[in-house]
């Protein structure tokens, strides 16, 4: 079913994240709830979301990111594809930077 995770737990899960006031209680929430591995798997996404609204060729992302060719094609999907979750926060985020600005570093810059 492609709806199976959509769960109470999850919606209770939802409701709690959309409810954090600040980065610093964000951070720290997300510190107890994931283990460090799925902190970083997740901003690796973010990242690789980021690079590829940016136009970046797949290769040149995975040597930035390390994320597998295979992940990046799976994220691009989503992003073209998936739920427009990705595309809705990168579109916030672009909206909400200064003009000439990057709204929303990759943590790959020089």
């Amino acid at each position: 079913m492609a709806d199976d995770w959509r769960t109470p737990d999850a919606e209770s899960l939802f409701t709690a994240i959309g409810s954090l006031d600040s980065l610093a209680e964000t951070e720290r929430f997300f510190r107890d709830l994931c283990t460090l591995s799925e902190l970083r798997d997740m901003a690796q996404r973010w990242a690789v979301v980021r690079l590829l609204d940016q136009g970046k060729h797949y290769a040149e992302i995975s040597r930035e990111t390390g994320a597998s060719t295979a992940t990046i094609t799976r994220i691009a999907s989503w992003l073209h594809h998936g739920e427009g979750g990705y595309r809705s926060m990168l579109d916030k985020l672009d909206a909400a930077s200064p003009a000439g600005t990057t709204p929303y570093p990759t943590g790959t810059e020089s």
